[in-house]
Order: C-alpha cells, then sequence, then structure tokens
C-alpha cells in the first residue's frame, strides 16, 4: 500500500475521533507532509518506538500505541500464565501525552489479560527498571523520548531482567505489527473496569522507598559529606522532569544540607518552556542554574532530562561554570569509586567496569592502571546489561562497579539494568564533597586525573538527515565510508578500520587481519595512528549520523590540536554528503 493510500485509510477509519480526523484532513493536497508521516511505519527495535508526535503510520499517537502494546502482549501470552501473572509494569514521564500513552497501554495489557502495575504518577526510568526486578514482573513499558525536544515521545519495552528488550524478541513484536491492523487489532478494556477488577494496579510511593533505599546502598564514604556538610552546597534542576523528586531526596538522605533548586525548571512541563532542548548534554540549557549557582555560591551544578536516566554537571572554576562531559564524568566517577572502594574494603577482587565502543580509550587505560578488568559493548545500556548478565552466566566472573557511555548515562549497583540518574547524582555528589574536603573541584580532579593517566579529549558531531530523504542519504554515507574509506584522517594515518557490522577489522594496504569481539551493529571505527579515533554510527533513536573524536596525548594542548583536527575532517564529510 503506498503512503497516499495509506493516509486515505486512516482519513476514512472510524477509530478517529473527530478531532484527530480534523487533524489529518487539514494536510489533505500536501503531499510532502502526508508522506512524511505516511511512508513507513514507525520502526520497532529493541528501544521500543520513538517520534514526534501525530496521527500517522511514521508518528506517536495513540493508535500506534495500542497497535504495539497488543504485539507486546501477544508476546507475554505466549509465554504463558505465569508470565501473565507476574505481568509487566508501566511508567511514563512529564512529556504531552505521556500519561495517556500509558493509560491506553495499560488497558491493552489488561485486555489480553496481562496483570498490570502502573505508576501513579511519572516516575524516573530507573525507577521502572527498578520495579521490573523488585515485583519480579514479566515485561515493562516506559512513556518516555528521554532528552529529545518536546515535539517527541516515545514507547520504550524492557524484559523480566529489567534492562532493555532483547532482539529476538523485537523482532517478534515488529513481525506482529507488520502483520496486523493498527486499527483492529488492539483488545482494550475500560480502564476503571480493570482497575477494579485487580486487573490493573497502582504503584505509588512504597516503590518510591524501595528504590531509594537500593540507592543509598550504593554511597561508599558518608563520612566526608557530614564533614563538609556546612559549607558544600549543589544547584539541582530537573528540565522540568522525573527528578524532581527522587534526585534532591536522595542528596538529602546522603547528607547534602544545601539544595538548591531551579524554581523554574522544578515545574513539571512537557513544553520545556525555560529550554530549547531539555538535554544536559547541552550547556545552554543551564542558564538558569548557572545564574542560581552563583547568587548561592555553588561550586557544582547538577541537572537530569526529562526521564531522570541521563545527569549533566557543571563546575566552577575562577568564578565561571564549565560543562564535565560524559566521557569525563564516567572516568572521575570510574576513579573515585575504585579509589574510595579500596579504601573502604568494598572494592571486589574482581572488580569489572563496562563502557561503550564510541566513548573515551581513558576508562580502559584507569581500569589497566588499577587492575579493574574492563570490557566494551555497542551504544546503549541494554548491551551493558547483557554484559552484567553474563558476568552472572559466568558463576559471577566479575563483580561490575560501573557502566557508563558518552551520552551522560551511568549505572551502579545490581538493582537496574539502564541508566540511573538519581543513584549517579547521589553518587557525584558524594564524590565532589571528597574533593571539596580536599580544596577542589571536580574541573580539579578532572586535571588531576589527566596527570596521572595521560589526556583524552573528546568530542560528538550529529549530522541530521531528515524524512524519507535522510533514510537514504545515511546510508549512502555509511556505503561510501565502507567501500572508499580514508587512509588519513586530520593528518594521522589510519591505522586499521574496524566495522562492526561485519566483524572484519583491516588494515590500509593489507586488508583484513582479524575479527572483532563483537559485532552486529552499523558502526565505523578508525584507529589512527597515534592511538586516536574517529568512530562513524548512524543513530538509533534519531533521524542522524554520530561521529566520535577520541583523541589522546601527553600534552593537554597536543590533544586538543588532534582533537580539533579530527573534528574538522569529520565535519568534511558532513559537508561533503
Amino acid at each position: 500500500m503506498s503512503w497516499r493510500e495509506t493516509y486515505e485509510e486512516w482519513l476514512n477509519s472510524p477509530a478517529l475521533s473527530e478531532e484527530e480526523w480534523k487533524e489529518l484532513d487539514s494536510i489533505r493536497g500536501n503531499d510532502k507532509e502526508i508522506e512524511d508521516r505516511f511512508y513507513a511505519p514507525l520502526s520497532f527495535g529493541t528501544a521500543g518506538l520513538r517520534g514526534t508526535m501525530g496521527l500517522g503510520t511514521n508518528r506517536m499517537n495513540i493508535h500506534v500505541i495500542r497497535h504495539a502494546t497488543q504485539a507486546f502482549a501477544e508476546l507475554i501470552v505466549e509465554e504463558g500464565e505465569e508470565a501473565m501473572r507476574k505481568g509487566v509494569c508501566v511508567c511514563y514521564d512529564c512529556r504531552n501525552n505521556s500519561d495517556v500513552f500509558a493509560r491506553e497501554s495499560a488497558m491493552v495489557m489488561a485486555a489480553n489479560g496481562v496483570h498490570v502495575r502502573l505508576f501513579d504518577a511519572l516516575r524516573p526510568t530507573p525507577e521502572l527498571s527498578f520495579a521490573i526486578r523488585y515485583y519480579g514482573a514479566q515485561a515493562g513499558i516506559n512513556v518516555t523520548a528521554s532528552h529529545n525536544p518536546k515535539q517527541y515521545n516515545g514507547y520504550k519495552v524492557y524484559w523480566s531482567d529489567g534492562a532493555q528488550l532483547p532482539p529476538q524478541h523485537a523482532d517478534v513484536i515488529a513481525r506482529k505489527m507488520a502483520n496486523s491492523d493498527v486499527f483492529r487489532a488492539p483488545k482494550s478494556i475500560d480502564f476503571q473496569k480493570a482497575l477494579d477488577a485487580g486487573m490493573i494496579e497502582y504503584l505509588g510511593k512504597e516503590t518510591d522507598e524501595a528504590f531509594l533505599e537500593q540507592v543509598m546502598g550504593q554511597a561508599v564514604n558518608k563520612e566526608v559529606v557530614a564533614k563538609v556538610a556546612d559549607k558544600f552546597g549543589i544547584v539541582f534542576t530537573p528540565f522540568h522532569g522525573c527528578g524532581w523528586y527522587l534526585v534532591p531526596e536522595a542528596l538529602k538522605r546522603l547528607g547534602i544540607k544545601h539544595i538548591y533548586p531551579v524554581a523554574e525548571q522544578m515545574v513539571l512541563d512537557g513544553n520545556f518552556p525555560t529550554v530549547e532542548s531539555p538535554n544536559p548534554e547541552n550547556p545552554e540549557g543551564f542558564y538558569l542554574g548557572i545564574e542560581l549557582a552563583k547568587k548561592v555560591g555553588s561550586d557544582l551544578i547538577i541537572g537530569t532530562d526529562p526521564d531522570s536516566d541521563r545527569v549533566g554537571v557543571m563546575a566552577r572554576r575562577n568564578g565561571e561554570y564549565y560543562t564535565i562531559t560524559g566521557n569525563q564524568m564516567g572516568c572521575l566517577l570510574l576513579d573515585y569509586l575504585i579509589q574510595a572502594r579500596r579504601a573502604a574494603g568494598t572494592l571486589p577482587a574482581n572488580a569489572a567496569a563496562i563502557s561503550t565502543i564510541v566513548s573515551t580509550s581513558m576508562a580502559r587505560r584507569i581500569c589497566e592502571y588499577n587492575g579493574v578488568h574492563f570490557d566494551e559493548t555497542f551504544t546503549g545500556f541494554k548491551f551493558i546489561a547483557e554484559k552484567i548478565a553474563q558476568y552472572k552466566a559466568e558463576g559471577n566472573s566479575h563483580e561490575y562497579i560501573l557502566g557508563f557511555e558518552e551520552s551522560y548515562g551511568y549505572m551502579a549497583g545490581d538493582y537496574v539494568r539502564d541508566k540511573d540518574a538519581v543513584t549517579a547524582s547521589m553518587l557525584i555528589a558524594e564524590m565532589a564533597a571528597f574533593y571539596y574536603d580536599k580544596g577542589m573541584t571536580l574541573l580539579d580532579a578532572l586535571d588531576q586525573l589527566y596527570e596521572k593517566y595521560g589526556c583524552y579529549r573528546e568530542k560528538t558531531l550529529n549530522l541530521y538527515m531528515y524524512g524519507v530523504d535522510g533514510l537514504g542519504e545515511m546510508k549512502a554515507l555509511m556505503a561510501s565510508l565502507r567501500s572508499d574509506p580514508p587512509t588519513e584522517v586530520g593528518g594521522l594515518g589510519v591505522a586499521r578500520i574496524r566495522d562492526y557490522q561485519s566483524g572484519d577489522i583491516r588494515v590500509p594496504g593489507v586488508g583484513l587481519v582479524e575479527k572483532t569481539a563483537i559485532a552486529g551493529s552499523n558502526v565505523l571505527y578508525f584507529d589512527l595512528s597515534d592511538g586516536s579515533a574517529l568512530v562513524v554510527r548512524p543513530s538509533g533513536t534519531e533521524p542522524k549520523i554520530k561521529m566520535y573524536v577520541l583523541a589522546r596525548d601527553e600534552s593537554p594542548e597536543l590533544c586538543e590540536k588532534k582533537r580539533d583536527a579530527i573534528a574538522a575532517f569529520a565535519e568534511g564529510l558532513a559537508k561533503a554528503k
């Protein structure tokens, strides 16, 4: 069926409300808009669905939500009565329509005989992952688009281990959706009837307390926090989202006395009125936090994204505030946890850390220096969770102490299997207090790490490619880099090319020399002659190619020069697309 025929089918469907019909009727004659909405359905993968909100197969709306949930429910039903009884936990964030989509998901699950535990209000993503494990649920749904702009929403799906859905289950759901009708397939039930029958039950404060108990169990050195508590303060912003309660509560329980919330951004609002994008990776969103930090004299600003799985930090130096990147914070936390737990006698003999292939190589250096095992995975915490599961399957061959990726995500403890800004914020506060007691900010601590482990600098570039044309452009760029790879990047020779899709490792002028340890992801990794690298991959959640610059040297000046040269080469690739 063509996109135009699909549009007409939707327009004439009795399933549409009058308001929905008017929305579709208003674009009649606008072929570009109709094509963009209907040229293909949103792709269902291990991360579920994500897209801009609106009517159409390529949009997030209640019809697509119901369709996906019906397929997910059928997967659970096929697992048997025990899986249906264990049921599904359902959570949502602050975005427009998130509560509506969560409620619709609950009604479809209940109509299929799957028990539902629905959070009574918005909650952080890590609490959903925790709840699945805590209640022994079969699966989980989280309605969120994480840090994306306000036009987006998403549908994240989890399995019984609390991690995002395994590929084989995602494939089953995708096939079921492809072979069923978006309007006729979904079952549903009256919400109140399902509630009265016990098919849907609410989760509330009791789950918060159970989660917080685990979070606080990750604290290593509360004594140093108590030591500086009278003077040490933290500015906090949840960017209008789910971190508004649990993050400050965790900081209070740690012993932080002076917490300064950014009042304007403590307001829950899916329109994110104070920022262009609620992404803690973007320093411009911290302007209100900086104003407040200067007013109260705080050295530290912590910001969490709308679903509170990512955390961004700014620290003060000479009266100004500077971003600590995801790579830098991952290394700060890794080094701190190794040293603090070793001092406390709680560092496991088989300690391990896990990061991703697009994150800084400094993490490996820290682990090698300290005798800690290190593993790399593909981008995404589902792969980090898989590695933890592998450790357990091997008889706890290693005990992970930290998992992190460059995009401001961190995970500690055995109670979640996804990024966790609540626990991370607590650990960052403890670490900052530790250095504060030494007369240092986190920026000073970072300088100290570079002196100890060598200099590393990173940069991420995003090349956006929108609509149906964008998909073709992304494929063409990746194909070109495979068929005609560069031999030099930023003045540095390409030593090896790792193609993580095929698993081939090639040396220019020599050919195939070995295989990567992991394979099956559309990533190209250009190892450069000095140990620096350029990594290129299409995003799994947004219409863009991501390019990661990973530079290293012994001198900060030379390292930054290399980073800029590699970045300039990457920008040239973008312009030549």
